[in-house]
């Protein structure tokens, strides 16, 4: 299967991203999300911080994310993150939020980001700084 490379951020649901129903608001999932791939970055070496460096953009192109469980106010979940590896030129991550007690899955994404640079234009191959760090991470 070859090298994983993943994070897992604890995180505690907070009163301002629940609805009336006192559960976690569709759009607050995201936030956990970019908060996985920020922690991933960290981690990594692939930071934001690092794209703007090498004058690249990354921008999510898609997201896809299936609804288990509901996330309710106070919880502490933790949200797992893990690089999935492509030829593409482009990055793809995995994310499940789940209980660290019970093991319930509350969520489960997949979201994919494609290289631009500062004019807008799409780029067809990966950024050399890209597979230098794919070259330093062990994945190539």
């Amino acid at each position: 299967m070859g090298k994983e490379l993943s994070v897992q951020k604890s995180f505690e649901v907070r009163f301002s991203e629940v609805d009336m129903m006192n559960v976690v608001w569709h759009g607050s999932y995201i936030l956990y999300l970019e908060d996985a791939r920020e922690a991933f970055g960290a981690q990594y070496g692939l930071s934001y911080h690092r794209y703007i460096e090498e004058n690249i953009f990354a921008p999510l192109v898609e997201m896809k994310m299936n609804y288990r469980k509901p996330l309710r106010y106070g919880m502490h979940p933790v949200v797992k993150i893990t690089y999935r590896p492509t030829q593409a030129a482009k990055i793809i991550f995995d994310y499940e939020i789940f209980d660290p007690q019970s093991g319930d899955v509350f969520l489960t994404a997949t979201s994919t980001q494609v290289f631009m640079d500062r004019n807008y234009q799409l780029l067809w191959s990966s950024p050399e700084f890209y597979i230098e760090w794919q070259k330093a991470v062990g994945l190539l």
